[in-house]
């Protein structure tokens, strides 16, 4: 991430973070809890229903994670003007865990989920992210 984009996204968070909080990663990522089956099958209806000439494929936006020592903040960022748009998410980091890492040949990317069990979130890291990706990795424990 450069820097005008981490000035603006840590001018964001700023008045979110409690006394004492402090900011250990900030980057890029898409989120997704959508599967690739069902991801498939819009594109082929999208298809029929234009008679063959149009298939659509919904794609991730872009996102802007920051994990403090205490939570993970989830920001929708303008695609446009690269600057966070709304806060969407904040979850705190106790009792997360993560996935192991699959490697793509352009990304990588992990599920985080709570320690108990339920729904989880695909967090996926473009390929210029792997140095934040495994710092990200590295502060949640790795599911048993």
């Amino acid at each position: 991430m450069n820097g005008r984009r981490r000035r603006a996204l840590l001018a964001t968070v700023h008045p979110l973070l409690e006394p004492g909080e402090r900011v250990e990663v900030t980057c890029v990522v898409n989120l997704s809890s959508v599967s690739v089956r069902r991801t498939a099958a819009f594109a082929v209806a999208s298809a029929l229903a234009s008679g063959g000439s149009m298939a659509v494929i919904p794609t991730p936006v872009p996102m802007y994670l920051t994990m403090t020592d205490r939570r993970l903040l989830v920001h929708r960022a303008d695609p446009v003007f690269a600057k966070p748009v709304e806060h969407v998410l904040t979850v705190a980091r106790a009792g997360l865990v993560r996935s192991e890492i699959k490697e793509r040949f352009v990304n990588s990317s992990f599920v985080v989920s709570p320690a108990a069990g339920g729904d989880g979130l695909k967090i996926l890291f473009p390929l210029l992210g792997r140095k934040e990706r495994d710092l990200v990795a590295a502060a949640l424990p790795l599911a048993a």
